[in-house]
């Protein structure tokens, strides 16, 4: 069994390219990543990576090169970059690999709320209930919540806010212009409590790792980003999403709880030695759901924290610090891996603006978290 480390990334920016495919763009992130960690692509000694909308990511060898290199398709609904992740540290503390690459990327047609059902290969019935896409199914699941724990519409405006202010300091963001409160509350409403700046949008874009075992890291010369933990559950009986506020229905662990629980107990510490994270924010009610679900705290605490700053870059635990899903975009097969690419950013001190300090240094900690339909979670601890 061997520790990993990351010892490269590499990223083609988010949002929409003209002219490059997916498969385009995986390749550019898979080459800034072999870049970033000195290696070429033949001493890569697995591979792991996936796209939800375009193709399998195991035909890169054709533009990287074809070396035999086991390559294995992955598809984990938004989880599957943090999948990619997780098979590639598995492969190196398995002693199968000392190099590992981990890609994810995607590009995914305009029109993200066509009411067409048949488009996206559900039922007529899924739209004719009023469930069309996942806007409805955000939106009720977050009312719910809010009725709940007393979480209010400013409080979702924060989110948006504090993603598209942190975004300008992203080179990799899709929207990169920062938009105030008042705006962002008062814009056309897409499905109650959620206005259109609340959302994340399908997009396109990829995310490239290289992972090392320390053994070979250290024989290279290079310390790394430790990757002390990676969690991947699906959903426990009685882990069914709850929409209407009149039923009274015991809810069980989500397949979050599970993940966030095991990869904090593989790593050896707790949610608060944490000092950066990425939570899944596919709208603004998703990051505050997924800050009690993580253990970061408890259901209701997220509007105070939320209107004391503590979540900016400047607080005690900053959160999607380039923007999240919201200014990124989601290219469901990149997503996880932009996280984990943006915590190493972090953890090297590379931020930029963006950049959080703990002490007057870089953090030591960092976290990703990503959901992915209809129930599945991905965690994983980097360390310093």
């Amino acid at each position: 069994m061997s520790d990993v480390r990351i010892i490269g990334i590499g990223i083609h920016r988010f949002g929409r390219t003209d002219g490059a495919t997916g498969l385009d763009q995986g390749v550019v992130a898979a080459r800034a990543a072999l870049t970033d960690a000195g290696v070429e692509w033949p001493q890569i000694e697995a591979a792991f990576g996936g796209s939800s909308a375009a193709g399998n990511a195991d035909i890169m060898v054709s533009r990287l090169g074809l070396t035999g290199v086991p390559f294995i398709n992955v598809a984990n609904g938004c989880a599957t970059g943090g999948s990619a992740l997780g098979s590639a540290v598995a492969a190196i503390k398995a002693g199968q690999a000392d190099l590992a690459l981990a890609v994810g990327f995607d590009k995914h047609p305009r029109g993200s709320f066509d009411p067409r059902p048949a488009d996206w290969g559900l039922p007529d019935w899924y739209g004719e209930t009023g469930l069309m896409l996942t806007t409805q199914f955000f939106a009720l699941k977050l009312r719910r919540y809010m009725e709940l724990h007393g979480i209010t519409p400013t409080a979702l405006g924060r989110v948006a806010e504090k993603a598209f202010a942190n975004a300008v300091h992203a080179p990799h963001a899709w929207r990169r212009e920062a938009v105030d409160l008042d705006t962002i509350l008062n814009a056309p409403m897409v499905n109650d409590p959620l206005t259109k700046f609340m959302f994340c949008a399908p997009a396109e874009g990829a995310v490239a790792l290289v992972l090392a075992s320390k053994k070979k890291a250290h024989a290279m010369g290079v310390k790394g980003i430790k990757v002390s933990a990676v969690a991947i559950r699906t959903r426990p009986p009685g882990s069914f999403e709850v929409f209407a506020p009149s039923l009274d229905i015991a809810r069980g662990p989500s397949a979050t709880n599970l993940a966030s629980a095991v990869a904090f107990e593989m790593a050896g510490i707790g949610p608060e030695d944490i000092d950066v994270a990425q939570l899944q924010d596919t709208e603004s009610g998703a990051e505050i759901m997924h800050m009690a679900e993580n253990g970061f705290c408890r259901d209701g605490e997220q509007e105070a924290w939320l209107a004391e700053g503590r979540t900016r870059i400047g607080g005690a635990l900053p959160v999607n610090t380039d923007g999240g899903c919201l200014a990124c975009g989601e290219p469901i097969g990149a997503s996880g891996l932009r996280q984990v690419y943006e915590n190493v950013v972090q953890l090297r001190g590379a931020g930029g603006g963006r950049q959080v300090l703990k002490k007057g240094k870089p953090p030591k900690t960092a976290y990703s978290h990503v959901y992915g339909a209809p129930g599945l979670s991905a965690v994983a601890i980097l360390e310093r």
